[in-house]
This record gives structure tokens, C-alpha cells and sequence, in this order.
């Protein structure tokens, strides 16, 4: 890594981003009534006339795809060619949107109330827009927001009608339908309803793809759906799901269409609605149905303050310039277009990386908040506290010297900070806390997270006594919280961190034997993070780059050394993936020690979370955070792709056949035996 030079087209510091305004400013200071009622006239692709949802519908059903399909059903299951249109027709009539512009008032009349009430502002990038007028004119446009909320789609489609672009179309799962009212006000504002999984129903997949693709084809409207398929409940971005994305790049690769546009789109929340609800779904707390009377519930949380948001559309992808290169398109013209044929690897290896793409972009584009990097400090600090047997937090003026030291390095490696600079760094920090004051507890100068208090737990009864599995349960519920803000910023020192982390595994510095240990745990951890395939020795040489850059590290061609400066660095990188490399270490010897021939795949989380609330309780544990039921899935997911762990078919479900000795040595390679800790740690 010799020159620097050689990395300055990859420098993110270099990046370009776009100035936000906040859409609600205009909103305090005019009607709300007349602003829903306003002449609202978007400019449609290619001047097309808009499409009535029954017009919409008719042109599915007599479409030549789903007449093959039909027929084809027909024939595999005996049934009449009309007894299977019909079912089409129904299963068409379930999913379909019905958008109506009067319901879009009253949501833009409502929502207007409800923003200004919970938010501070809402900052849009209008250079964004822009892009996005320009491209809905040009091609068909899909619409990929990152999804941290039940906020975002209606933040997304009252954005469009503030700037007066075409409403899109959105990709709803069938949970919300059950919601009296909201389902059928939520189909007309343009959202259509589909199934969680409809794994080998042809015929559901036929209608799906169609409509979609009816939509895209025409431009009747942008088609908007979420990449990760699903709320995040941890903050980190998901693995793509890559469902949607082949049926909206399908008619491009047919050549039905000259190009689709693809516009990732970045909502960053300074605090999460859901916050709590998601750190309880984690530890197994189910969530509750969706229903209408908990929405009116959830008025409460209206007297609340949380902060601002920020979208940013960023910008639009061609899938004609991702396939160039990489997809023979010709390969299409051997079949006729309507006959339905599943993907080819090299067509699903191309979704794959595009998709990867994508979700990146929209990692890159996220603002992180001050408290994004405070949560980060005070959870390390709050582990150490633990191994050392205290808990008396930071002192308010190192915590802000370390927020500014964090600050400036997160800035280094390309971090979208919104860290107001003509503010003094302590006014910025006291704020940050305030806004966040259920997380933390500010007491003689010293700041620590409020676990003491068993988290957001009910007090207890007078005549009842609180389990020290409710106590540490309460107190995850709080962890955890919290992580879901410091794993906003993991994006940022992902790949230094999984640098660091070598360093610390590897035998010696030996640029090659550090190569191999980051290697392993980048691949080890692929099903945790968005680590795009094959970009390890690309991922090595930034994350080199950045540590050189800072003047933690030394390279040169044989050895990778750590600077007298870089300690403090590393320290910190190396803190920040503890909590998952336990995880993975206390999952593997969960697996070795306790699984039966019989363990299902329902069976599993329950089963790891008793054996790690043991361990906890018995002190041998440092992390409360490796209770999250997220990262138990992706431990799993990891161990089968690497085939430690396989899946038998059963009559009823899957059964786990474990190769222990694989995940045993899977676990020293993760750094040995658990790090076990004195007996006084026990209380947490």
C-alpha cells in the first residue's frame, strides 16, 4: 500500500453530498387545508395519461404471461382454464391498489399534523428531487427506500406530493390488510398488498410479477418497494431480498423497456418511533398484531420529541449501465417473451451484486446524529464498567472529548456526519442526551446508560419480586436500544474494524497472515453486514487506506504494524465488533454443548436464548446484547451457508444436524475459548 495515490479515487472524504432543506418549516407558517387541497399536477413519464386502477386490472388478466400460466395450472391440477382465470382474477383483486387523490389529501391534511407535532424538521435533498423529476420523465422509475419504521412509506409518498412528483405505487406486506380502515386507506394511497411468501404458488407469482411489471412497463406510476424486504429492528441493513428486484429489472433483460431507473433512498431517523418495541421483538417479546386500535394507542407517543429526519434521494442507477458487461442479453430472445423461466446463475449472480450496490448506496447516504456516536462511547463504556466490576459512567467532559475525537475520525472515513459545527461540542453532546433522556441518566456530572433503573421495565409490585432473569431481560430491553443507535454508524468502521479485529487473531503481523484472519471474519460475518460478494481484497486495501490515512497503521509490503498513536484506534474498533464476535462464539458452543439430534429451526432461538441468559447470569458473559434474536438468525444463517449446520427436511419442519467438530473449530478460529470473567460480574 505504498503510495497514497493509488487509493484518492476511493478516498470517501471526497464524496459529494447534496444540502438539505426541511419541508416542514413551510408547513408551520401556512395552511395545512389549503396545502392538501392545493392543484397538485405531477409530470408522468413520457406524458402518459394516467391509468384508472380497473384499466390497470384488465390489462393484467388478459396479459399473454398469465394466459400461459393459466393454462398451464390448469393442466398440472385437472381444474377448468375459468376456474383458475377466476382465482387469478380474485387473487388480483386482493393485491391491487385502488390510489385516489382524495385520499392522498387527507393523509398529506393529517400527516402534516401529525410531522410538525413528532418531528423538529424533515430535510430533503432537493438536488435529489430534481434527479428524481428528471428520471420519472426518462424511464421507468423503482423507488428503494431503506426501512426503519411503519413511517416510511407514508413519509415517502407525502415527500413526492410536496415536491409534486407522480405518487408511487408500494410494496405492502398483507399484515397491514388486517388493519380495519387503515388497510383499505393505506390501498388508496397506493399501496399494494402482498403475501410474506408464497414459496411454490405459480399462480400467485404470475399475478404478482404481471401487475408489477404492468405498472413499471407503462410508467403509470413509480413502483416502490423495500430492498431488505423487512423493518429492520436492529438499524443495520438487512441482506437483500432479491424477489422484487428480478421481477422490476425483468423487462429491461427482455428489452421491453430501454432502461428502469433505480433510486436508492436513505431515511435517517434521529430517534426511532419503535425504539423500544424493536429491542423487545429481539428478545422475544411478540410484537403486537397490527391493528387499528393500536395505532390510536400509540398516541402517546405524540407528546414525544423525536428530533428530525433526513431523506435523501440519491442517485438514480441505470440497470442498463450495471448490466453492461455483465449480461447477454440476447440469451432472452431464444424463448418467447411470455413463457415464465427461472433466472440463470449468471443472471441471479448479477441481481445479487446489484443489489448489494444498492443497499450500499443507501448505507452511504444515511446522516448519522450525534447520538449516533455518543450511544457508541457510553455502550463501550458500559462494558468496561462491567469487567472491571464498577458502573459509574463518564465523567460529561471526557464523554465529550471522546464524542469530538470519534467525531473528527468518523469524518475521516466518509462518514455523513450532521454535527452542527458553530455549536460548542458540550451544548451539542447535552442536547443529544436530552433528546434521549429514556436512555441515559445524568447524575453529578457523570453520564451512564440508565440501566440501574431496569431499563423502560414496569416498576415492581410492592408484594412481588423481580427475577434476576426479569432484571437482566429489563435491562437488555435498554442494551439494546441503544445498540440500534451505535449500529447506525457500523457502515461507517465496518471494514477498519474488521481490520483491527485480524490484527488482534492473526499470528503475527505478517501482511499475509492478517489478510487471511480478515478474510475469515469477513466472510464469517457476511450474513450480519452488507458485504458486497467478492470485494474481500478490495474491503482489505480500504480499510488499510483509512487506517494509514489516520496514522494507526503502518503497511508496508510484507507487514501490517500498529503506530504508538494507533492503539487508541484499534482499542475502539476492535470494542465496537466484541458484542457480535461473542455472539458467534457463545452460539457455536451453544451448538456444541446442547443440541440434540432432534433441535428444530423453531426450536433454536429459544434454545440458544436460555443458554446465553445462563452464561449471562453466571457472569461468563460480558455482552447483554448477544440476546438479540437478530443476531442468533444470522449466526445460523452463517453456520448453514458454510455448512457447519445443515438442515434436514422433516415431515413437519426442518431438524438442525450439527457438525460439531466444524463449529468448534469455527469457534477458536473466532479467538478461542469465551473470555470468562470474575464471578462478581454476575449482578450485570
Amino acid at each position: 500500500m505504498a503510495s497514497k495515490a493509488v487509493y484518492s479515487h476511493r478516498d470517501p472524504v471526497l464524496k459529494k453530498r447534496d444540502d438539505f432543506e426541511d419541508i416542514l418549516e413551510e408547513r408551520r407558517n401556512s395552511s395545512d387545508l389549503r396545502y392538501a387541497l392545493r392543484c397538485y399536477t405531477p409530470v408522468l413519464y413520457k406524458g402518459v395519461t394516467p391509468c384508472k386502477a380497473s384499466m390497470l386490472k384488465s390489462m393484467v388478466l388478459q396479459s399473454d404471461q398469465l394466459h400461459y400460466v393459466i393454462h398451464q395450472v390448469s393442466k398440472e391440477t385437472g381444474r377448468a382454464n375459468d376456474d383458475v382465470q377466476a382465482e387469478a382474477s380474485s387473487i388480483l383483486e386482493e393485491m391491487a391498489h385502488c390510489l385516489q387523490l382524495s385520499t392522498i389529501r387527507f393523509f398529506a391534511f393529517m400527516l402534516s399534523k401529525v410531522f410538525k407535532t413528532l418531528f423538529r424538521s424533515i430535510c430533503v435533498n432537493e438536488e435529489g428531487i430534481q434527479r428524481l423529476q428528471q428520471a420519472i420523465q426518462e424511464h421507468p422509475v423503482v423507488l428503494l427506500p431503506s426501512h426503519r419504521s411503519y413511517m416510511d412509506f407514508l413519509l415517502m409518498s407525502y415527500i413526492l406530493y410536496t415536491y409534486d412528483l407522480t405518487l408511487p405505487v408500494i410494496a405492502a406486506g398483507m399484515d397491514f390488510m388486517g388493519m380495519k380502515f387503515v388497510g383499505e386507506m393505506l390501498r388508496m394511497s397506493g399501496a399494494f398488498f402482498i403475501r410474506r411468501s408464497f414459496g411454490g404458488d405459480k399462480l400467485y407469482w404470475a399475478v404478482f410479477s404481471e401487475y408489477v411489471k404492468t405498472m413499471l412497463k407503462n410508467g403509470f406510476a413509480p413502483v416502490e418497494f423495500f430492498l431488505e424486504g423487512t423493518r429492520s429492528r436492529t438499524s443495520k441493513s438487512l441482506t437483500p431480498k432479491l424477489g422484487l428486484l428480478n421481477i422490476v429489472m425483468d423487462p429491461f433483460l427482455k428489452g421491453e423497456v430501454f432502461d428502469v431507473s433505480l433510486v436508492p433512498v436513505s431515511i435517517s431517523y434521529e430517534r426511532i418511533l419503535e425504539e423500544t418495541l424493536y429491542a423487545r421483538e429481539l428478545l422475544g417479546v411478540p410484537k403486537p398484531k397490527e391493528s387499528t386500535s393500536g395505532l390510536f394507542k400509540a398516541r402517546k407517543v405524540l407528546s414525544e420529541d423525536y428530533g428530525s429526519i433526513h431523506v435523501y434521494f440519491g442517485q438514480p442507477v441505470s440497470v442498463r449501465s450495471l448490466a453492461q458487461g455483465r449480461v447477454v442479453r440476447s440469451q432472452f430472445n431464444l424463448v418467447p417473451r411470455h413463457i415464465p423461466r427461472r433466472p440463470s446463475e449468471e443472471i441471479q449472480s448479477f441481481v445479487n451484486d446489484s443489489a448489494y450496490r444498492l443497499v450500499r448506496a443507501q448505507e452511504e447516504n444515511m446522516v448519522l446524529k450525534p447520538w449516533v456516536l455518543l450511544a457508541s462511547l457510553l455502550l463501550q463504556n458500559h462494558h468496561q464498567n462491567q469487567a472491571t466490576g464498577q458502573n459509574r459512567g463518564m465523567a460529561l467532559d471526557e464523554l465529550t472529548a471522546q464524542a469530538v475525537w470519534l467525531r473528527d475520525l468518523s469524518r475521516q472515513y466518509g462518514a455523513f456526519l450532521h454535527w452542527p459545527d458553530h455549536t460548542p461540542p458540550s451544548e451539542v453532546v447535552s442536547s443529544s442526551l436530552s433528546l434521549h433522556h429514556g436512555l441515559v441518566r445524568i447524575c453529578e456530572g457523570r453520564v451512564q446508560l440508565a440501566v440501574e433503573q431496569g431499563g423502560q421495565a414496569r416498576p415492581a409490585e410492592p408484594h412481588s419480586t423481580v427475577t434476576p432473569e426479569e432484571e437482566l431481560l429489563s435491562q437488555a430491553v435498554l442494551i439494546l436500544s441503544c445498540a440500534s443507535y451505535r449500529n447506525q454508524a457500523l457502515h461507517i468502521f465496518l471494514r477498519p474494524a474488521l481490520l483491527a479485529a485480524a490484527i488482534h487473531t492473526a499470528s503475527s503481523n505478517m501482511k499475509q497472515e492478517v489478510f487471511n484472519s480478515f478474510s475469515f471474519l469477513r466472510n464469517m460475518f457476511s450474513n450480519e453486514f452488507i458485504l458486497c460478494p467478492g470485494a474481500t481484497v478490495q474491503d482489505f486495501e480500504e480499510a488499510c487506506y483509512l487506517l494509514v490515512k489516520t496514522g494507526a497503521l503502518q503497511v508496508t509490503q510484507q507487514e501490517i504494524l500498529v503506530t504508538e498513536g494507533g492503539h487508541r484506534t484499534l482499542a475502539f474498533l476492535t470494542s465496537m465488533l466484541d458484542p457480535f464476535l461473542q455472539g458467534y462464539q457463545v452460539v457455536c458452543r451453544f451448538l456444541c454443548e446442547e443440541t440434540t439430534e432432534t433441535l428444530t429451526e423453531k426450536q433454536f432461538i429459544p434454545a440458544a436464548r436460555k443458554f446465553i441468559i445462563r452464561h449471562l447470569l453466571a457472569g461468563r458473559l460480558r455482552y447483554t446484547e448477544v440476546l438479540s434474536s437478530d443476531l442468533q438468525k444470522n449466526i445460523l444463517a452463517a453456520l448453514l451457508r458454510l455448512g457447519a449446520v445443515r438442515k434436514i427436511k422433516g415431515v413437519e419442519q426442518a431438524t438442525l444436524r450439527v457438525n460439531k467438530v466444524m463449529v468448534n473449530s469455527l469457534e477458536d478460529t473466532l479467538g478461542g475459548k469465551l473470555p470468562t470473567q470474575k464471578a462478581a460480574v454476575a449482578r450485570l
